[in-house]
């Protein structure tokens, strides 16, 4: 059944659906009335329902049940990364909303290549919500804005923090379970400053194993260990 998101939660009986979602329902899937559909809001429920009429930039439909259905994680972890470059900052927010992380932090770094911009939050957005329609999540991964280094590093998280580091040979891998922050740094790592400002904040830096990882490597590496 196709699953499409919806701004406004639903209730029960005729719901109208406009905008992208509307457009691809009707002129790229072009389903047809009768026909089933999923509606989500990021609430954490699902809305099933039947479509009345296909328009030209908006489709009813109704609303026949309405279900909260729980696929996240027992746990909440925070990725904060420095952003790749191109496809494979997509493919990183992809990922990471199927692996079920619950928020993620661009970060801005001293050997950050991409500088990530608020003005970029609505493109991390809908990245989100065509990730959490094909994985069936439906509760949206928070994106946060940018944060540089050196002030995010000094927030005051209730949980327990750590930091992936190139030098950390001989540290513990992530630990597998609980709500915990973990920062990545971008292409060449963190520098030696970052790394003692992060350790004089209270983080625990970590190891990845031997080899040097890409940045989105290094976050999936990350949240598939503590998802598993």
């Amino acid at each position: 059944m196709s699953r499409f998101f919806v701004e406004t939660p639903p209730t029960l009986g005729e719901y109208v659906i406009d905008g992208p979602e509307a457009h691809h329902l009707g002129h790229v899937l072009r389903l047809q009335v009768g026909e089933s559909i999923t509606l989500f809001s990021g609430d954490g429920y699902e809305h099933f329902a039947h479509i009345l009429e296909v328009n030209k930039r908006t489709v009813r439909c109704q609303i026949v049940r309405s279900q909260l259905v729980n696929r996240e994680r027992p746990y909440s972890l925070h990725l904060a990364v420095a952003m790749p470059k191109g496809d494979r900052g997509d493919f990183l927010i992809e990922k990471l909303v199927e692996l079920g992380v619950a928020e993620f932090t661009p970060l801005i770094t001293e050997r950050s290549v991409v500088k990530p911009e608020s003005c970029k939050a609505e493109k991390f957005r809908r990245a989100v919500i065509e990730a959490s329609k094909q994985c069936r999540r439906n509760i949206l991964m928070k994106v946060h804005p940018p944060a540089r280094w050196h002030d995010w590093v000094q927030t005051n998280f209730s949980v327990p923090k750590f930091v992936a580091h190139v030098s950390s040979e001989g540290m513990p891998p992530p630990p597998r379970l609980g709500n915990a922050v973990y920062a990545v740094g971008p292409e060449g790592g963190f520098s030696d400053k970052e790394i003692a400002a992060a350790l004089q904040q209270g983080w625990q830096a970590l190891s990845l194993g031997p080899t040097i990882l890409r940045v989105e490597t290094a976050a999936l590496a990350i949240a598939a260990q503590c998802t598993a």
